[in-house]
């Protein structure tokens, strides 16, 4: 049977934050073999910031309904200050310290960073799931997408690139795994959607790589890995593209070659366990996801408020 809508729900939840354990882990075992190996030694794959401000925006989101920037921010805030050690950036840190400091807006304190241009990294995309499920029937998903992100990254490619990321996992929701992907009308309404020329060129440039075949280790040296959202999220999204049948597949794509792995996980896994669902994500991996009970919870939440 193909996964209904809370299955999805879960398999995108699930899926990013295991991507992004798993992709932690690459940093330590960047072989395959060695990587597997160690999954299934761990009692416990543990997650990064990326889930936990995932998880923030969930619980903001599941209690509003909508996007509100405060909430949103003080979820995020709250988040560190609990559990401080996950790994957070610098850019949210700086963030949060004007809001307490100066008494400005989140959004507004993210504009002052890098010389009041804001940050272009991929905080904004990483973390975007909910909002992906929960929106990815609405017609204004790209501005609640952009908004989310604008909390921490406030530059329009890294709004942007949260925003394509969050249509992408939205498209998945609606897409039946037991047909033919439709690889070419998926991607033309990424670059339709797109609105800056930073993410639109690296859309066009997967678009290329996947008519060459292009392997993985080539396609990111070609769209990046790096901590800058339009030289991550291309790379995941195309580590989905490539293998859309196989979670597996994909996440070994997106993090087994170079740059910023946990992060490449988690954008990657989120798309392909939405398109999956649950039922195809490993479950002897799933199951030993840090946290999993509350985080599919979360899901499960999402999918029946969605549904009333």
């Amino acid at each position: 049977m193909k996964p209904g809508l809370k299955e999805k729900f879960l398999g995108g939840m699930i899926g990013s934050a295991l991507g992004d354990a798993v992709g932690e882990m690459a940093f330590r075992y960047p072989e395959r073999k060695l990587l597997g190996a160690q999954i299934g030694r761990l009692k416990e794959l543990s997650y990064t910031d990326d889930t936990a401000m995932a998880i923030g925006l969930a619980e903001s989101i599941t209690k509003l309904e909508k996007i509100d920037q405060k909430d949103l921010g003080d979820t995020f805030r709250r988040h560190y200050r609990r559990e401080p050690g996950r790994g957070y950036a610098q850019g949210p840190l700086a963030v949060f310290s004007l809001v307490e400091r100066l008494g400005i807006s989140y959004t507004e304190a993210a504009r002052r960073l890098f010389g009041g241009f804001g940050s272009y990294g991929n905080g904004g995309a990483m973390r975007i799931v909910p909002v992906g499920l929960f929106f990815h029937d609405h017609p204004q998903i790209y501005e609640y997408a952009s908004a989310s992100a604008e909390v921490t990254h406030a530059h329009p490619v890294g709004m942007d690139g949260a925003a394509v990321q969050a249509l992408a996992i939205a498209r998945a929701v609606g897409l039946d795994p037991d047909k033919p992907f439709p690889t070419s009308q998926f991607l033309q309404e990424l670059v339709e959607a797109s609105r800056s020329l930073e993410i639109l060129e690296k859309l066009v440039l997967i678009q290329r790589l996947l008519i060459k075949e292009t392997p993985p280790d080539e396609a990111a040296n070609q769209l990046g890995s790096t901590v800058t959202v339009h030289e991550s999220m291309p790379f995941a999204l195309y580590s989905f593209l490539r293998y859309p049948k196989s979670f597996e597949e994909c996440l070994f794509s997106a993090v087994l070659h170079g740059g910023d792995r946990d992060t490449l996980g988690a954008m990657a896994c989120a798309i392909s366990g939405t398109y999956l669902g649950i039922d195809a994500i490993p479950p002897h991996w799933s199951g030993k996801l840090e946290n999993r009970a509350y985080i599919a919870n979360l899901a499960a939440t999402l999918a029946e408020t969605k549904l009333r």
